[in-house]
């Protein structure tokens, strides 16, 4: 390691991917700043599956116990007609024995918020501020903030997601490619119909809802639906989403009303768009991207959290390894990961129509394939893209 390797370096989001560089950049003795837009730590969000690279770099960071602790064994995927009866019961054992155990679930939310806490005061946390000015020069980067005045920083990483502002420091054009679904999600306290260890979803031509219990009588609501009009972008007002998710199922069978009924005033609502980020380079000079914020493959293609974790972790590495080059670091990070993360980008693009449908044909052919992923002589070569993503992790030292 270079005596004069940059050390400052300021990260511009705390989810997943800005926690997980945060730890990993501090564990290599960089001095850590992250700037998160929202005035406190966010709690909404969904149920995720947590496997493949993300898994192994938790365990590198001494986290899986905590994170299996605070997570989910869903041990089916049950999905029902517009009656309620069981049309296909796919279970998930199958799923863990292929993976070697290394599977669970857990929401998206406590994921960030254990990955937070791991960073403790590591960092310089600012909430309630970002980003307003960005220049770059030969020896750093000039940061004015919205509330915090200026600073100098050696190198900034934007990891704030999908609608990334950072990320035209980059690639000044858009890159954002709505898929043409919208998303919502919320929790309730006391609802009625709870099916513990269970992921319960009815899917109707354009939309999904789906529905699994949460420890303390909670349970939560995930929602996928064909954007109106082939609209991309989705109401950013909370009103106007309440509407929009009200109208999109209103005429839902199932339990679609009883789970409209608890929308009103939901703290943890989530709604956005179905959106990948092709971005066709995640650096440029002192500012490189990760997560979401470079390569978003979609909640359609499963696996985002752990792919920001890995991210994350390579980065960090990499320009712990190439001392003072950061551009080096950048290339060598970018090498590694875009082949697995342009394929799993590609295999997205097929999977709406597995969520929501285009016709009553599409629908019934999306339940004749779950009909064969029931069957676990076949699971593990409906899986097998899971099973490996083709990249091996290097081992940068640190951690656990």
């Amino acid at each position: 390691m270079a005596a004069n390797r940059p050390r400052r370096i300021l990260i511009a989001g705390l989810g997943v991917a800005g926690a997980t560089l945060a730890w990993w950049l501090a564990e290599f003795r960089f001095e850590v700043t992250v700037v998160e837009r929202a005035p406190r730590p966010r709690t909404s969000g969904y149920m995720i599956d947590f496997w493949g690279l993300g898994y192994e770099v938790a365990e590198r960071m001494g986290l899986i116990g905590d994170l299996r602790a605070r997570g989910y064994q869903i041990d089916q995927i049950r999905l029902v007609g517009a009656d309620g009866r069981r049309l296909v019961t796919i279970r998930a054992e199958a799923v863990r024995k292929a993976m070697g155990e290394r599977f669970f679930s857990l929401m998206r939310g406590d994921l960030a918020g254990r990955l937070r806490e791991h960073v403790g005061d590591r960092a310089d946390i600012r909430f309630g501020d970002s980003i307003a000015s960005l220049r770059q020069h030969k020896d750093g980067v000039e940061i004015g903030f919205e509330q915090a005045g200026e600073a100098t920083f050696d190198l900034v990483v934007g990891a704030d997601g999908v609608h990334s502002a950072a990320r035209a420091a980059i690639v000044p054009e858009d890159c954002e490619h709505a898929l043409g679904y919208w998303t919502a999600a919320f929790s309730a306290e006391a609802y009625p119909h709870r099916d513990p260890d269970a992921y319960v979803s009815y899917t109707d031509v354009g939309r999904q809802v789906a529905r699994y219990a949460l420890r303390d009588d909670r349970t939560a609501f995930f929602f996928v639906f064909r954007a109106p009009a082939g609209e991309p972008n989705p109401p950013r007002a909370r009103r106007e989403q309440e509407l929009c998710l009200r109208a999109a199922f209103a005429d839902g069978a199932w339990e679609c009303a009883e789970i409209l009924a608890l929308l009103d005033d939901r703290a943890d609502l989530y709604f956005d768009s179905v959106s990948q980020v092709r971005a066709p380079r995640w650096s440029s000079g002192r500012v490189a991207l990760v997560g979401d914020a470079a390569w978003c493959p979609s909640l359609l293609a499963g696996e985002g959290a752990s792919l920001a974790m890995a991210g994350a972790y390579v980065l960090a590495g990499e320009l712990d390894r190439c001392g003072d080059d950061h551009a080096a670091a950048f290339e060598r990070y970018d090498r590694l990961l875009r082949p697995m993360i342009e394929r799993k980008q590609r295999g997205a693009l097929w999977l709406g129509g597995w969520f929501a449908p285009k016709s009553a044909l599409g629908l019934a052919v999306r339940n004749g394939l779950s009909r064969l992923a029931a069957i676990p002589a076949f699971t593990p070569l409906l899986i097998g893209d899971m099973l490996s993503s083709g990249v091996v992790l290097p081992d940068y030292g640190g951690g656990d």
